[in-house]
Formats: C-alpha cells, structure tokens, sequence
C-alpha cells in the first residue's frame, strides 16, 4: 500500500489509540477518525491550534514518519525526525564521515548532471528551448568545479519563466510555489535518507552552519524540476495564493508516477530508491546514485 502524506488545517487533536493515530475534533470530540501509523510517510501541521500527544509524537519517529510544522505564513519550519531509523544507521554514519574528498566529488559530479539533464528534460517538454542546457549535462567535472550547475540555472530560469524572472528565497510569486514546494521536497528527502541509515547533517556540497539537513539539499536537486513543473500548472491555472488546493498539489507530487529505469514508479517511492543508491555508493557498491527522469513530450 503507497504510503500515505497528510495535511491538517483545522483544530484538531492527535493521539496515539490501540496502536494507530486518532483524529478527534475539539469541538466535536465524539467523532474520530483512526489512522495506520505505518502507512503515513509524512504529516504536514498547518495550524497551530493542532496538539498531538507525545506518545504519538515517539509512535511516529519509531515508524519514521516526517512530522512538518508549518509557521504563521504556513510555510514548513520544522520537522520531526527519528534519530535511529535504520538497523545499519551506525555503519553509514561512519562511512559518510570516512567519506574522501574524490568521492564526495564524484558523487556531486552524479547528481549535478542528473540536475541539468532533468531541467533540459523539462524544457523540452514544455515547448521550449533545451539545447543550449544540453551542452551543460556531458561538461560535468568531478566536484563540478567549473560550476555548470550555476551556468545552467541562469539559462533554465530565463528559458523556464521569462527574461524578468529572478530566482530568490524571499522573491515576489511565483517565488511563494517555489519555495513551499521545495520544502516539502526537502522534508520527504530527509526522511528518505534517514530511513536508508545516512545522516542528513553530513552533505556532500551544501555547507551552513545553520543548515540541518545539508545532504537532503544535496540529494534533492535532480528532483527540483518536479516541483517547478507543478508551479508551471499551477501558473497556467492563474493560482496566485497559497490556497489548500495549492498546497495539496505539491503533496500530490509524491504519488504522481514517473519513470524510473524500466518502470513507472510514484516519486515518493522513487526518493526511497534514490536514498538506498546513496547508501550503497557510500559503502563503494555503486558507481552512481539512481534518479528519475522528467517525462518529455
């Protein structure tokens, strides 16, 4: 059974009851709805009347359900995570720590091409020009130390949303979209990661002292355009605001299916798939991580 992303926007009350996760209304206690906690992959808080009980709160890290805070502008803030997902937790960590500076490169070098191939992907499968991003994707160096991804990104955005289009955190719409999506991406990343026993907080390129999840940053870039492409809709359909049906088309992401290899595999499975490959490149299994690919035409 695919896992299962859910969102609440109303008062209600979570606690954990004979093993699931029930759902209560404060104004109506009587009526409750339950939930198999091993089913749910993440649930995103957007209302801060919302309480959950601790007992739900360690259900849920045990299973390794993302738990998503939103703040007053009901955007992700935080989340919860389990900090012992994975029965091989201790052998990646020290391998991520072991890890040398040729294969943090090389594993960079993997998923910068992969990037650039997916946004050309993308291009081209809107009707606009993905050549001069083709050049880009076999130019990649180890370590991508001439900064293609830099180079191909100012050509993305200007192909992608117009000359007048500037990318930024705290940018003008359609920034908003961007951001919210690309947070949600970073949550169910994270997650993925941890349940693959690696430790976000160890990147291969993102590094911030401020920053928790550096290698979720680093693992999530091919998996932008996905997002991008949900915005491009959502631009088409003159969404502006963050609406609920706005937010749920992001979480809908996760169950669209896509190719991945020789299959069609939903895109949460997919960062599941994408996870495990990091964990056995860290161990010297594989060559490359394994990513999906954005479906033209």
């Amino acid at each position: 059974m695919p896992k299962q992303t859910l969102i609440f926007e109303n008062a209600v009350q979570l606690s954990l009851k004979n093993g699931q996760m029930n759902i209560s209304y404060k104004d109506n206690p009587e009526h409750e709805h339950f939930r198999a906690i091993e089913d749910i992959a993440m649930i995103l808080v957007d209302n801060h009347s919302v309480s959950m009980t601790i007992p739900l709160l360690g259900e849920l890290a045990e299973n390794n359900v993302a738990v998503v805070f939103c703040d007053q502008k009901h955007m992700p803030a935080s989340m919860l995570m389990n900090l012992d997902a994975n029965c091989k937790q201790e052998k990646y960590f020290r391998l991520q720590l072991e890890a040398s500076e040729p294969t943090k490169k090389q594993m960079w070098k993997n998923v910068v091409e992969t990037k650039i191939r997916n946004q050309s992907q993308l291009l081209e499968s809107l009707g606009k020009n993905s050549n001069k991003l083709n050049r880009y994707v076999n130019n990649v160096r180890s370590g991508d130390t001439t900064n293609c991804e830099g180079h191909a990104a100012q050509i993305y955005w200007k192909e992608l949303m117009g000359k007048g289009f500037v990318r930024d955190r705290f940018g003008e719409y359609p920034n908003n979209f961007l951001n919210y999506g690309y947070t949600i991406l970073r949550a169910a990343t994270a997650r993925a990661l941890m349940g693959s026993g690696l430790l976000p907080a160890l990147g291969i390129f993102h590094r911030n002292y401020y920053d928790a999840f550096p290698l979720a940053d680093d693992i999530m870039e091919p998996y932008r355009p996905f997002v991008d492409q949900v915005v491009i809709r959502l631009m088409g359909q003159k969404q502006r605001k963050l609406t609920k049906d706005v937010k749920h088309a992001f979480l809908e992401i996760f169950y669209t299916e896509i190719p991945f290899g020789e299959q069609m595999v939903q895109l949460g499975t997919c960062l599941t798939y994408t996870a495990a490959s990091v964990a056995k490149f860290s161990a010297g299994e594989t060559k490359a991580h394994t990513y999906p690919r954005v479906i033209c035409g």
